[in-house]
């Protein structure tokens, strides 16, 4: 039998697509910080914050540049923008003029762009950062859960548990174009990148299709960087037992 639930935080991209805000942050609603960290949060998210807007400024002048028929110097610069920002063009190029090469890297780099706070992994579940081939043949800095992992592909196994970093949900977005127009965040998801996962039912095991992870397949094809951030700023609470860790603790005692 089919049994219709929740698509999972994936639906979510369709909120965010109707915000207009400049700058948006997204945090886990489990991830609860006591009054005495709140002040090295919000210092880190000033951080990431930051690191947006100057990276958003660079991407945007290298757009303009684009609309007014760079050099082929300026090419260049912003092909080896690309490469620092995490965007690695495939092997063997087809564009032919520079015409091609303008509109190549316009859609290249006219995204929706993202800042991703990235902690040390200590062995919570979640996701981290890692290289994927993407499905237009780009490789790209993206947020993947065990669950999109092969569990029959060794190597892909040893890649993931040897990962140094997790993903604590720590984000700030920019939704908004060089030209001040919002995206349609629709446009950037990657289909391809749906979960499978198993659930419990009354009792019994299911298999469940669940969309894109909004972090995850839903801002596959935005522009991404990762940030490490300290391990105090992820402080979750998962089950009632996490409240006695000590970083719960708004005082305590050794």
């Amino acid at each position: 039998n089919i049994l219709f639930r929740p698509g999972g935080h994936g639906a979510l991209i369709h909120n965010l697509n109707e915000l207009e805000a400049d700058l948006i942050f997204i945090k886990n609603i489990d991830n609860v910080a006591p009054d005495r960290l709140k002040e090295k949060n919000c210092k880190y998210k000033k951080i990431l914050a930051a690191i947006l807007l100057d990276f958003q400024e660079k991407v945007f002048n290298h757009l303009k540049q684009l609309d007014q028929n760079p050099t082929q110097e300026q090419l260049q610069e912003i092909k080896q923008f690309c490469k620092e920002v995490g965007i690695l063009l495939p092997p063997q190029s087809t564009l032919q003029t520079s015409q091609e090469e303008i509109k190549y890297y316009k859609k290249l780099l006219n995204r929706p762009i993202r800042v991703c706070g990235m902690v040390k992994n200590e062995g919570e579940p979640g996701g981290g950062p890692f290289w994927v081939n993407a499905t237009d043949h780009h490789i790209r800095l993206m947020i993947i859960e065990a669950a999109q992992i092969d569990k029959n592909d060794n190597e892909q196994q040893k890649i993931f548990h040897s990962a140094t970093h997790f993903n604590p949900v720590d984000l700030v977005c920019g939704i908004k174009n060089y030209k001040g127009k919002k995206f349609d965040l629709t446009q950037f998801i990657d289909p391809e990148q749906g979960f499978i996962t198993y659930k419990s039912h009354q009792g019994q095991e299911i298999k469940v299709q669940e969309l894109p992870g909004l972090w995850n397949g839903a801002m596959a094809n935005w522009l991404t960087l990762f940030v490490e951030v300290p391990l105090s700023t992820f402080t979750p609470v998962k089950t009632v037992f996490d409240l006695l860790r000590i970083e719960h603790r708004n005082t305590f005692k050794k």
